[in-house]
């Protein structure tokens, strides 16, 4: 291990290497050279010593020397907003991953674990992303609960999160997305806000217009990935945040976002994934999927890189990382082409890391993480079908629509389907029974809803991942057959689960506050494939339905939510009677 008195002579060697007078470690040669400073592509040899790029030109001697001629090279892929807990992997095997599809940083908010275990939580994502070829940093989560209308696990305020500002992978205080807070100047949120005043502050601002907009800039926030359309985007940019366009699993805006990019304010955008769905990742990959829709999409290559290497790297202050040139991070990825972006080859640090879409590094992470076994508890009665009845009135209810490919809903009033003295769900409207258990604190909430759009014709759906505080929430059109999947989740103590009649058709496991395994990739995407083949047997059509039923109790995104306090109104940010 290099101790901090060798580095003047490191300093030296690379000096040396790069004046070509002694050879450097690795030269990558011939490659086209996509420079994210000049914006040009050239042919030109990089040379690499000690994990650091020392020169790109010709000439150069290495000890080892990678023949790239015919492909491009680009600095590594940066994700400047990714929710970890989404992959349902534990850091130390998603990294594996990302890394075969050029991702080599991460900017991660890990509000999902904090909401289910305070500080406890972001210590395991920091213990466990410790050592690994993939540079993880993070965002200290700013709204743990999110709001007062549901019920976390944990509470983060200003006073516990100081222990942990001086961890040098904490960069600032994640995304805001207590907008109201911050417009109505509550005292928590000002503590929280006030922390970071040097650092930064990300944001979450969907809809915001006008004076609320600028109040809410003025806090010192200077960044926002909710934006959907064209004018909410360049509003975002006129009034100096950095606009991050969003292209995950539920939410696809890079469609709508992308005419917003022009040659003058391109700098201030960034190209960022949020949540990211295993089979997705098997499927499209990450950051090299965006860059592929980007180009396709009209953006020319050089800027589409520019937005997941320099931009976010500038951004969050990353020192030395997010480009190709001397003294910067050798973190490279070599792609066939800059029209598919197929990774050929990635180097972390210097050292190849991925080669032919395959990661190539030696790593027990995935065991040792197995040997922590299950991370956390469930604290929850077995719930009864009882529990699960909507009485009858007479009176029309609110229902909860699904908008495909968004994590925004639509509300709509529905005259409801009963049989004898209680509503049921009603398969000819599409219109099913949804339910959110408490977990946390064993309080016995439950709340019970209806909600439109997911197809079923029978069975149920249930998960412990369910935004953000995660408690159970669940989908179906018996009782009976919703109560099965809530308690199996029960029983697994966290994962996921479809049932039709009395039977449980899939299942999966997330021993990690019931939010993520340590199982291999491999293995989550078996099982994952599982889940989506039962779903589909019951009727739903939807390609991640289970995403976006994580997304029905969050009661930040617009427009009706349901969390285990009740419906919730997120226009008017308070909860609603079901009967209207």
């Amino acid at each position: 291990m290099k101790k901090e008195n060798d580095l003047p002579e490191i300093l030296k060697n690379r000096i040396l290497a790069a004046k070509k007078e002694i050879s450097s470690d690795l030269v990558l040669k011939g490659g086209n050279v996509l420079n994210v400073f000049s914006c040009e592509i050239y042919k030109a040899d990089i040379a690499i010593y000690d994990g650091v790029i020392v020169g790109i030109g010709t000439g150069y001697r290495g000890n080892t020397e990678v023949d790239i001629r015919g492909k491009w090279v680009t600095p590594g892929l940066v994700d400047g907003h990714l929710h970890i807990e989404s992959s349902m992997l534990v850091p130390s095997v998603l990294a594996r991953e990302l890394l075969s599809h050029g991702t080599t940083t991460i900017v991660s908010d890990p509000h999902e674990i904090a909401n289910v275990l305070g500080v406890d939580g972001i210590r395991f994502m920091l213990d466990d992303s410790r050592d690994i070829p993939l540079d993880i940093f993070f965002m200290l989560p700013s709204c743990v609960p999110a709001t007062h209308l549901e019920t976390s696990g944990a509470v983060l305020n200003a006073s516990s999160m100081s222990c942990l500002t001086d961890e040098p992978r904490i960069l600032g205080l994640a995304e805001m997305m207590n907008f109201p807070g911050v417009l109505a100047g509550d005292m928590d949120v000002m503590e929280k806000i006030a922390l970071f005043q040097n650092r930064l502050v990300d944001g979450h601002a969907p809809g915001i217009t006008g004076s609320d907009l600028q109040a809410y800039i003025s806090a010192g926030i200077r960044s926002d990935h909710e934006s959907t359309d064209r004018s909410e985007g360049i509003l975002k940019i006129r009034n100096g945040m950095t606009l991050m366009i969003r292209e995950g699993t539920s939410a696809k805006n890079m469609t709508e976002l992308l005419s917003v990019v022009n040659s003058r304010n391109s700098r201030r955008c960034c190209l960022v994934s949020d949540d990211l769905h295993p089979l997705d990742i098997k499927n499209k990959g990450h950051l090299d999927f965006v860059l592929k829709k980007a180009v396709g999409l009209g953006l020319d290559a050089v800027t589409s890189v520019q937005m997941v290497t320099l931009n976010p790297s500038e951004y969050f202050g990353l020192k030395n990382i997010g480009a190709l040139a001397p003294g910067y991070k050798a973190d490279i990825v070599v792609f066939n082409d800059i029209e598919t972006f197929q990774v050929d080859k990635v180097y972390k640090n210097g050292k190849l890391v991925a080669d032919g879409g395959n990661p190539v590094y030696l790593s027990d992470t995935e065991k040792q993480a197995k040997k922590r076994g299950r991370v956390g508890e469930f604290r929850m009665p077995p719930v009864s079908a009882e529990d699960l009845c909507i009485p009858y009135t007479g009176k029309n209810v609110r229902v909860i629509n699904l908008v495909p490919g968004q994590i925004v809903t639509e509300a709509s009033i529905e005259t409801p389907k009963k049989a004898g003295n209680h509503i049921v769900s009603d398969t000819e409207s599409d219109i099913i029974k949804l339910c959110v258990v408490e977990r946390h604190k064993n309080t016995g909430n439950i709340s019970v809803g209806l909600v439109k759009g997911f197809g079923f014709t029978k069975g149920a759906v249930a998960s412990s991942v369910a935004h953000d505080s995660h408690n159970i929430i669940a989908a179906g059109v018996s009782d009976r057959e919703i109560m099965l999947a809530i308690n199996t989740v029960k029983e697994m103590a966290g994962g996921q689960a479809v049932v039709s009649g009395d039977r449980v058709l899939a299942r999966l496991t997330l021993e990690v506050a019931g939010l993520m395994s340590a199982c291999s990739f491999d293995k989550m995407v078996r099982q994952v494939e599982s889940l989506k083949k039962a779903v589909s047997d019951i009727g739903c059509s939807l390609d991640d339905p289970f995403m976006l039923l994580s997304f029905l109790a969050l009661p930040v995104i617009p427009e009706l939510k349901l969390t285990d306090r009740g419906l919730v109104d997120v226009d008017r940010f308070e909860i609603v009677d079901l009967y209207c």
